[in-house]
Parts: C-alpha cells; structure tokens; sequence
C-alpha cells in the first residue's frame, strides 16, 4: 500500500524504506533536509500521501521530493527541487531488499550473482526453485551478540568448528562432521545430504512439513548454506528457507536477525515448531562461540591474527583471494 514504510539502520544511516505511489519501493535517508531531525520515528507505520517532518513540517512527496515547507514563498532564492531527501540505492532480489549507501554501487546483480554461482555450480534455475519470493516469516528471532559483526560472519563460512559445538547440525548433516577447511574450502554445489535416519531438518528428524511447491524430487533432503556477503546467510531445505542478516551496532556488539520463510499455507495448517528449533539451536552454539573470541580481539596475543586451516581461497570464489566482509557494500535489509 503506497505510504507504507519501514526503517533499518545500515551502517551509521537510519533509512527508510517506502512504497511510491507507482508501488515502486523507494529508500532514503531519514533525515530531514532542513534542520536535519528524524522524519520516521517508529520502525514500520504509514505516513499516508507524503513524509511530513515533526519538527518545522517540512513535507515530501513519496518519491522523496520536497513538496512543501511553511513560509517558503519568502525564501524565494531558495531551489525547492535541491532539497529533496537522499536517496539510498535499492534492489529488490526474490522478494528480499537490499540496501547500499555507496555513492557509486556495484550493479546488485553483479555482486551477488557472482558468488551464487560459485555456491550452486551456476545453477541460477536451481535457486529459482526456491521461490523466496512467494514464502513468508513462520517465525522470527532478533539476537543480540556480543561480538564484531564480521567475527559472526566469518564463523558461517566455515564449518572447521561444526563437530566440535553443533551436535545437533552434524547428527542431521553427517557430511559437517569432517569439513575442516577453510573458507569455503569443500563446499558442495549438489548440497549437502540428509543422514539416513533423518527425515527432515528439524530437531526431532521426523517432522515432515509439505515440500516447497517449485522443488523436484532430486532437491529433496539436500541442505545448502550461502554466505552472501557482506552481511547474509541463507539456507535452503526442502520444505523451508532460512535468511540471517547481521546488523552491526557497535565495534562489540552485534543484532542478528533471523527468519524462517515457509509457504503460507504451511504456516497455516502445520507445526513449524520442530523445524525452527534446529537452526534456533545452531544460533545460539554459533553466538556463544562469537563471544568467546570478541573479548581477546584486543589482546596482543592476537595482534597479528590467528591460524587458517587454509590460507587462501579456492579459484572460482567470489572477491578470491583475500576476500572479506567489509569488501562489499550491499547489505541484506528486510523481506
């Protein structure tokens, strides 16, 4: 509905995010253009036909143009059309939004379809299948974990600590128990199995949820987990996805959003209970381990870094050699 927004701190910007009149998403920085006050003071509402200021009333149109502010007429050297709110560049991606503040952005497509390919062996149809577009949140868990933004991130890429404290993740994943690696070292483009006595990804491993419509029978009990950097993770099973985004609050202190994407009528009519639990569990092993380390980031013992099961990437990685978080500027915001 036109004059819904949204609001998503990215960086060190409060943004939001709105949709114009034409039902085209539009973001921009939640700034004021006169004085500089917030405009959106609530994460999610609707403002209605335009975005007024609380403080001096100033007014935008949806499309982020300032259509009005009291007592203009007598700032008749003043070009109203300069002073329309800043646009954040906006993608919308298989039913998520992505954000970037970089005043010259790398084409979206460009960036995330190039380390895609790398996970799923260029397989773009394989993703499609997924349908992301058509799911919605079953459920959704904000952490808050003591620990830089880019020690959670560098954790999901790899899987050198999963048989040490995932019992649950490799008793389901049995290939996890032997990825010892680095970055992305022996990743699977076919995924990674099911074990035997597991039925489904969940606690229990019985629990079966309806397949998701567009999947095949060769999807079935295959599980891939794709860092997108700089700040996603997805995971894809065959009766749900899961979307992490990482949302950075300070240099020791990060919020961890996490939602599990069902069809709707799967939301309806079963229990998601069991299968959320499973990756709840992986959550919170994987932040407990993100916190263990933030407190030593200031020690002389690691001033020079610690050890790599494998020092650099393989070829054919996205951003290889030398990759990183911070290299790329895209950020994962909200479905």
């Amino acid at each position: 509905m036109p004059g819904r927004f949204v609001r998503a701190t990215v960086g060190n910007e409060n943004v939001i995010v709105v949709r114009d009149r034409d039902q085209e998403l539009r973001a921009f920085l939640n700034v004021c253009r006169h004085r500089g006050a917030t405009l959106c003071l609530t994460d999610d509402g609707d403002v209605g036909r335009s975005i007024r200021c609380p403080y001096h009333s100033w007014t935008y149109r949806l499309d982020g143009s300032l259509m009005s502010a009291p007592n203009w007429r007598s700032m008749a050297t003043v070009d109203k059309a300069g002073y329309g709110l800043h646009p954040v560049t906006l993608a919308e991606w298989h039913g998520l939004v992505w954000l970037n503040l970089a005043e010259n952005p790398t084409p979206f497509d460009e960036q995330v379809w190039q380390q895609l390919d790398y996970r799923l062996g260029g397989d773009r149809a394989k993703f499609a299948r997924y349908d992301l577009a058509g799911l919605v949140a079953g459920k959704r868990v904000d952490y808050t974990v003591a620990a830089n933004w880019k020690i959670i991130q560098e954790n999901f890429q790899e899987c050198y600590h999963c048989a040490t404290i995932h019992p649950e993740l490799v008793d389901t994943l049995p290939q996890f128990r032997n990825l010892t690696g680095g970055v992305d070292a022996t990743y699977e483009t076919d995924g990674y199995r099911f074990a035997e006595d597991k039925a489904s990804f969940s606690v229990s491993g019985d629990t079966i949820l309806p397949r998701l419509p567009g999947l095949e029978d060769r999807d079935d009990r295959r599980y891939f987990g794709m860092v997108i950097r700089p700040n996603c993770f997805l995971s894809l099973l065959p009766d749900h996805v899961i979307v992490h985004r990482f949302e950075p609050v300070s240099p020791e202190l990060t919020k961890v959003v996490c939602e599990w994407l069902f069809p709707p009528e799967t939301v309806a009519a079963h229990d998601i209970g069991d299968a959320v639990e499973l990756f709840h569990l992986v959550n919170q092993q994987d932040f407990a381990a993100s916190e263990w380390c933030q407190p030593n980031m200031r020690s002389r013992a690691y001033a020079s870094g610690g050890v790599l099961a494998t020092p650099t990437q393989p070829a054919g990685c996205a951003n290889a050699p030398g990759c990183s978080p911070s290299r790329c500027r895209w950020a994962a915001w909200n479905r």
